[in-house]
């Protein structure tokens, strides 16, 4: 027996009729034998936070067009310009996005540790793409070396 449609110990209602107090789903099947809970309507679950759009697919949030004023080329170790920011900003209320952290810092900073755990999450991406690792051209490693990872 399945307690999905049960109040277990609280009053049960059907349509606003009093059915009675039941502990257990068989001590109220045993005094109504007959009863078949009505289905209930499935709703969608829903990720917190994410947008959706009427096809179903999940919200992107906007960036800017791929080109050399937005992100820089590999060669200059690779990210997103000054510019690309601002239009990514621009583009998405409430971004909280910035530039790299690319000068001298003092330790325990704001700074210092955006740069800390920018390189550690790369790190995993370096674990993950072990190619991209391999690789000193590969953006990955580029990006790393213009944070000074």
């Amino acid at each position: 027996m399945s307690n999905k449609n049960f109040n277990i110990g609280k009053p049960y209602y059907d349509d606003g009729k009093y059915l009675g107090n039941f502990k257990t789903p068989r001590e109220f099947y045993e005094k109504y034998p007959d009863y078949k809970p009505e289905p209930r309507e499935k709703q969608e679950k829903r990720s917190r936070g994410a947008k959706k759009f009427a096809s179903g697919g999940r919200a992107r949030d906007k960036q800017p067009p791929k080109t050399k004023k937005y992100f820089r080329s590999t060669k200059s170790g690779a990210g997103m310009t000054k510019a690309g920011v601002a239009r990514y900003r621009r583009e998405n209320p409430g971004s909280k996005l910035k530039t790299a952290v690319t000068g001298k810092v003092k330790p325990g900073s704001k700074a210092a540790n955006r740069r800390k755990s920018y390189c550690a999450r790369s790190a995993g991406q370096m674990k993950k793409f072990p190619k991209a690792a391999a690789d000193p051209n590969s953006r990955l490693r580029q990006a790393r070396r213009r944070w000074k990872c």
